[in-house]
């Protein structure tokens, strides 16, 4: 496995930057489309972990299990020729667990790095919150560097890279809240439900017929993208325009959460710039060159409800993040023009 590669983009002609943005946002339809086959009835989940990964950005998702989490990562590493990792975070599990260690070959009496599973294309962190503080924060560096230091020697992981971590809701026992410092890093949250009656019906139907394990529904997946491709489509985001009043409208919302009263602590200036970058990644899949107010509305929510404390009475009455971050997009004005 190669551990550095080059992420540089070609200059290209205006009517050239055209031509590639639609051949890539061609391949993204048919990248949602085949793993939409294979989980169910999460379109939403789909779209959005797909939007993160445009924006170079990070995952956590919530729900009880067999809703599909592992089968969401395994199918979209698919669609991209992309290599797929899994740590299973356990209460004994150590950073080196993670990250990979140092050691010494008696053989050719030299230091050897011991690669963990950090090193790949899409890690999948399941089950993450049931490990303590010390292990989770094994992923800081990567996930914010993309790179793991052991030994005083940083070394690069491949790209495109993004965690996908997966946690149980607290009510559940055996759990450790994340630290802040990590939940910032995760571009979105994303709350997984169970599918409606058509689509599990859908689900089993797919799953049993003449299948005798679970894994038949992603053996069809073929990759309709390269890494390289990957790539290059998160450069096309990243060069998509948007407005400074845009951009206001994004600061004032993260702004807002700071003032809100049911809100106990708001989120930090690195929601503003996961806003920004996520509805860039909205605006280039819906093929256009300029990023709308409403792509920031629709995607505030994901962006900002694990950044953000509720007062406990607020709680107390039953509301949750997504309830009070609702409430308070209605008293912030868009700009029109």
């Amino acid at each position: 496995m190669t551990h550095e590669q080059d992420n540089t983009t070609n200059t290209a002609t205006p009517s050239q930057a055209d031509a590639m943005q639609t051949a890539t946002i061609e391949k993204l339809r048919l990248l949602l489309a085949s793993v939409n086959t294979a989980l169910v009835g999460q379109n939403s989940v789909v779209k959005h972990v797909l939007l993160a990964m445009l924006s170079n950005g990070h995952v956590l998702l919530e729900g009880v299990p067999g809703l599909g989490k592992t089968l969401l990562v395994r199918a979209l590493a698919k669609t991209f020729s992309g290599d797929f990792k899994r740590i299973q975070f356990t209460p004994d599990l150590m950073p080196s667990d993670v990250t990979g260690h140092v050691m010494f070959d008696m053989a050719n009496k030299t230091f050897q790095m011991n690669y963990g599973p950090v090193f790949t294309n899409l890690l999948l962190a399941d089950e993450i919150n049931r490990a303590p503080a010390k292990s989770q924060a094994a992923l800081l560096e990567v996930m914010q560097e993309k790179q793991v230091t052991t030994e005083g020697k940083s070394r690069k992981v491949p790209l495109p890279f993004m965690v996908l971590a997966t946690q149980n809701p607290l009510e559940q026992e055996g759990t450790y809240p994340l630290p802040e410092a990590e939940l910032d890093r995760f571009l979105i949250k994303i709350v997984i439900n169970f599918p409606n009656q058509e689509d599990e019906v859908k689900l089993t139907r797919l799953i049993t017929e003449g299948n005798v394990g679970d894994n038949s529904s992603i053996e069809s997946i073929n990759a309709v993208m390269s890494a390289q491709d990957m790539l290059d489509a998160q450069q096309q985001v990243a060069n998509i325009d948007i407005d400074e009043k845009v951009v206001d409208y994004a600061v004032r919302i993260v702004r807002a959460t700071r003032e809100h009263p049911s809100i106990f602590r708001g989120a930090g200036s690195r929601a503003s710039i996961a806003l920004v970058r996520i509805a860039k990644a909205q605006a280039f899949l819906e093929g256009r060159n300029f990023v709308l107010p409403d792509d920031v509305k629709q995607l505030a929510t994901v962006v900002l409800q694990h950044r953000i404390a509720l007062t406990p009475d607020v709680e107390i009455e039953g509301m949750n993040a997504s309830d009070v971050l609702n409430q308070l997009l209605q008293d912030i004005e868009a700009p029109r023009s």
